[in-house]
């Protein structure tokens, strides 16, 4: 007997729908098949479709939960846990084209934005009223304000503003059999049923489409910021330096740590005077009337812990160094990354412990941090082979491992998604396993919502 290859569902619904608003296959249909991450597709997606509205999500969740289909959400594909991926014979939703801000309330200080509207345009959008929107992630210049809120994206303002969740008051969301729900209120103080606001967040496209969100804005610190950057002899010595800082009386508007190879490779893609003495840097900010003060306490406290050189300046210029982080160490060729956290108090300990896995592998090791928050992006240099490719995942693995011993978690912002998924039993028991399960059970009965991935 021969396999029976399965007969693709009609999608003239859909193209009746959606029109040139559709693709089946070319350059377009790939391009939305990707994420950022290190998977690729587990094969060709059946469509792509480009929704404008609530509606039109609603219709094509509608269809594929007729027919079965997998779906996988996607905003600008910026993630880098592999949550995005197409499905093969799947079915592609992009949220690319809703991208209206249809709000700003400056005396609320909220703002109603579509799921695909960039998180840095909201941002800008709100300084024009004296705010701003607080949530800082380092693609957000390019990412979305949905696909921020579906993996609780984190950044550089984490330490002083908290995660995504902490600024979203209310959430539109389409369920998998096509049922809009909306969640939250406008309102501070709000304990009516559930806070169905906080299970979607972060929940990676799993339980729902988030198709529209009221976000919570923040006055513009008055006064000008100023930025400080102490160098350090070993990376444990700023991680000791990290803990006093966050544990003294001013919370900085950043605090960010990048060890020596971090510094070297970021010099070397744009030479712009960093330290070239094997050190490691903390970059931190200070907002408001009280910043230079601030940031003056906090120089002469990095002395008191080792840090051989501290500048400060106005503005945002010393921060140039961590925002070139990314696009440095990708320059750098095949690095295999990973995102931890750790209780604050811990860095020291995991910088030495991530010292020592980097010798037992005899791998070099980079790490960026946002160290404020204890949040860690360790990156294996490996060679771009299948046997580079798993040496580097064991050291991951090694790192990861570490970072749940210290009484971290496998992921501070990132996601699960796809790449993460085999360590979800290292940190979750079997019963908070199957509890998240029956959620997902019951608002996705068919499991078509981004099946296999995140939970």
């Amino acid at each position: 007997m021969h396999a029976t290859t399965p007969t693709a569902p009609p999608t003239n619904e859909l193209q009746d729908l959606f029109g040139d608003r559709m693709v089946t296959g070319g350059a377009e249909l790939d391009r939305v098949s990707r994420d950022e991450s290190r998977a690729m597709p587990e094969g060709a997606a059946l469509a792509a479709v480009f929704p404008e509205s609530t509606e039109e999500v609603s219709a094509a969740l509608g269809w594929a939960n007729r027919h079965g289909v997998k779906v996988s959400v996607r905003g600008t594909g910026t993630g880098v846990s592999g949550g995005a991926l197409a499905y093969a014979g799947g079915l592609v939703v992009s949220l690319e084209r809703m991208n209206r801000i249809m709000l700003i309330d400056p005396v609320n200080r909220l703002a109603e934005v579509q799921a695909g509207v960039i998180n840095a345009e909201l941002d800008r959008a709100a300084e024009d009223h004296g705010l701003s929107f607080a949530p800082d992630p380092a693609s957000a210049e390019i990412s979305t304000i949905g696909g921020n809120i579906a993996t609780n994206a984190g950044g550089l303002r984490c330490i002083s503003h908290g995660v995504t969740r902490d600024s979203v008051a209310a959430l539109e969301v389409v369920l998998a059999d096509g049922s809009i729900l909306r969640t939250g209120a406008r309102t501070r103080k709000n304990v009516v049923g559930l806070d169905l606001t906080s299970l979607f967040v972060g929940s990676e496209g799993t339980l729902g489409v988030i198709t529209s969100a009221t976000v919570r804005l923040k006055p513009i610190a008055p006064g000008i910021p100023r930025t400080f950057r102490a160098s350090f002899p070993t990376v444990e010595d700023a991680g000791r330096a990290v803990t006093a800082i966050v544990n003294g009386a001013q919370t900085p508007e950043v605090l960010e740590l990048l060890d020596a190879r971090s510094v070297q490779i970021i010099e070397t893609y744009k030479p712009s005077g960093l330290p070239a003495d094997g050190c490691a840097l903390l970059i931190g900010q200070f907002t408001g009337l009280q910043a230079e003060q601030a940031a003056g306490d906090t120089a002469q406290l990095c002395r008191e812990h080792g840090a051989r050189e501290v500048v400060i300046a106005e503005g945002e210029s010393l921060l140039e160094a961590r925002r070139l982080a990314n696009p440095a160490l990708n320059a750098q060729g095949l690095r295999v990354s990973c995102d931890v956290a750790v209780p604050v108090g811990e860095l020291a300990a995991v910088f030495r412990g991530i010292e020592r896995i980097a010798e037992q592998h005899g791998r070099t090791i980079s790490v960026v941090a946002h160290a404020g928050d204890g949040n860690l992006h360790p990156t294996v240099e490996a060679e771009d082979t299948p046997q580079g490719h798993a040496a580097a995942e064991v050291v991951i693995g090694d790192i990861t491992r570490l970072a749940l011993k210290l009484g971290g978690t496998i992921s501070g912002e990132h996601g699960i998604g796809l790449v993460k998924q085999a360590e979800l039993p290292w940190q979750l028991d079997e019963a908070t396993l199957h509890a998240q399960q029956m959620i997902k059970y019951a608002l996705d009965r068919k499991n078509i919502l981004t099946p296999g991935r995140g939970i």
